[in-house]
């Protein structure tokens, strides 16, 4: 049975949100989807980029996996959802804004950071979470700040790996280079709502005022 808790979610999104933007949905229906910025984010439940953002339907495209990463571009076998994401938005959808949206009590981080035996036999989310290696190496191992303070930095320093693997992949650069596509790291807190933005010059995260 479908679960009621959405049904009922449905049915007052469709007599409230719909209706007053019915408009809306029929100017992107009859004339197509034209972000102008893609948010890849995490499938933390906690962690939504429409809600954090307050957007509007159309606005933004929102690609999530597990710990919001980026891979190198890797054009050989297997399959790429998040590199097939970025070729739509980029290729496709000419969207001029990438933002990479880290946030805080990230599990997939922990997981990897804490070597934490895996879910299944298959071991997808370690296999997928391995790609953060490069971003462990940068900030060292876990010294007397604590395990917490650790978690963070790594957390950071994962968005820090996705911006530069996202250069990785030939027509982002091109869009880079030619000023046509800016990428963005960002951070939010789940527990204060806070989100730091990174700033291009220094690398730091700083607060976006509220």
């Amino acid at each position: 049975m479908f679960p009621e808790r959405l049904a009922k979610g449905y049915r007052s999104f469709i007599d409230g949100r719909f209706a007053s933007e019915r408009a809306r949905y029929q100017e992107l229906a009859g004339l197509g989807q034209k972000p102008s910025i893609m948010v890849m984010g995490c499938v933390d439940s906690r962690v939504s980029p429409e809600v954090i953002f307050d957007a509007a339907p159309g606005e933004i495209l929102v690609a999530r996996n597990v710990a919001n990463l980026v891979p190198r571009y890797e054009p050989g076998g297997g399959q790429h959802g998040a590199s097939a994401a970025l070729e739509f938005a980029v290729r496709a959808l000419r969207v001029e804004h990438i933002i990479v949206l880290g946030h805080a009590l990230c599990g997939g981080i922990r997981a990897f950071a804490m070597e934490t035996a895996p879910l299944s036999e298959s071991d997808f989310i370690g296999k997928w979470m391995s790609q953060i290696a490069p971003a462990a190496e940068a900030i060292g191992p876990m010294g007397a700040e604590g395990e917490e303070a650790y978690l963070r930095k790594l957390e950071f320093a994962s968005v820090e790996l996705s911006l530069q693997n996202l250069m990785t992949f030939p027509f982002v650069r091109a869009a880079v280079e030619k000023g046509e596509l800016k990428l963005h790291g960002a951070y939010f807190g789940v527990a204060s709502g806070k989100l730091l933005v990174r700033d291009e010059v220094t690398g730091a995260f700083e607060p976006v005022e509220g």
